[in-house]
């Protein structure tokens, strides 16, 4: 005969345990999809910066390409240069033409940047 009392569990005990394991799991839930939301968000971002780097390099490049062919134009202008004044002129019309575009390059590439920062940092809805 066996003498030894079963092991019970109070209702109010076992209440208890069920209650908490059951708000573990709805943290543990809320938790697991803020942390794929905020992946999600992330590659998002890091997509966007991404394109965006894409789009200035390729906005350099271009730029650098229009430079070099300008500097190789000014080099051929010059060798067909007759006159003292002649390679004056081309020299003044050369710089303020470089000038003006590494203006405008700068301002287009400083815009472009900016939409950038401003695109990788907006809230995702």
């Amino acid at each position: 005969m066996d003498t030894t009392k079963p092991f019970e569990i109070p209702a109010d005990m076992r209440k208890f345990a069920e209650q908490s394991m059951e708000q573990a799991r709805k943290a543990f839930d809320n938790f697991v999809t803020a942390a794929q939301q905020a992946m999600s968000d992330l590659e998002g971002r890091a997509q966007t910066a991404r394109s965006g780097a894409i789009d200035v390099s390729g906005r350099a490049m271009t730029f650098a390409e229009r430079n070099m062919a300008a500097s190789f134009e000014f080099a051929q202008n010059l060798v067909r240069a007759r006159t003292a004044e002649d390679v004056l002129r081309l020299q003044t019309e050369y710089v303020k033409a470089q000038i003006q575009a590494l203006n405008e390059q700068t301002k287009e590439l400083a815009e472009a940047t900016a939409k950038v920062a401003k695109d990788t940092t907006q809230p995702r809805s």
